[in-house]
């Protein structure tokens, strides 16, 4: 599967009228390639927001195998995932201080609830509801994007395996409908959604002033 170039020559529409979009709150299905291809566009830098033609995407939906499983630091551990979209990518599981993984109330020792490390002497494996992840094991990952050292990375929010066939042939089939009927053009804003969505925004200033003022009037009441 080739990826679709980023660029468009539609315009970036404002930050304000975001959560409008098809892609902004949702786990954007995309390759590995389309993932490296997605645009950071000046003005933007540092939000995690990334653009394809002006679609606003943070957070990604990736199937794949796993290439490679590393241990480069206390902190981190990381998956390579190879979808054979001509590119690999490099997600990134981020591991709690044992301080806060040892307590009764935290369910694993990453930040994803339902992976645990388990990292001894000559022993580093990723588990995931409780079974260990090898090489080639095909995994459904949801991240939000990052770099690192000018490489596009994900950071993993959740995860779960892919253990059929069909399986995989049917996330790869949302990917081909969801490339079609959204990312295969550029997003258009309507005058009727940008008016719903300014006042949603009024309504929330509104809401937000009269809570200001019943928590003054608490403050001054005695």
């Amino acid at each position: 599967m080739t990826s679709r170039p980023s660029t468009s020559s539609a315009s970036i529409v404002a930050p304000c009228y975001w959560s409008a979009s098809p892609t902004y709150h949702t786990w954007v299905k995309l390759t590995a390639a389309d993932i490296h291809a997605l645009r950071a566009e000046r003005g933007y830098e540092g939000q995690g927001v990334y653009f394809h033609l002006n679609h606003p995407i943070r957070y990604v939906r990736l199937v794949a195998p796993i290439l490679a499983i590393d241990d480069p630091s206390p902190r981190l551990a990381l998956l390579t995932l190879d979808d054979g979209s001509g590119a690999t990518i490099e997600v990134k599981i981020q591991r709690l201080d044992p301080s806060v993984s040892s307590s009764v109330d935290c369910p694993s020792n990453t930040a994803v609830e339902n992976v645990n490390i388990d990292a001894r002497l000559g022993v580093f494996d990723v588990i995931v509801d409780g079974r260990r992840l090898d090489i080639g094991t095909v995994a459904k990952v949801k991240c939000s994007i990052s770099e690192y050292r000018k490489t596009r990375q994900l950071e993993l929010k959740r995860i779960s395996l892919v253990d059929t066939t069909d399986e995989e042939a049917r996330a790869w089939k949302e990917l081909a409908v969801f490339r079609r009927q959204v990312l295969g053009k550029p997003w258009v804003l309507s005058a009727e959604e940008m008016k719903a969505v300014e006042e949603q925004v009024q309504r929330k200033k509104r809401k937000k002033r009269k809570d200001r003022e019943r928590v003054s009037l608490r403050g001054t009441s005695g």
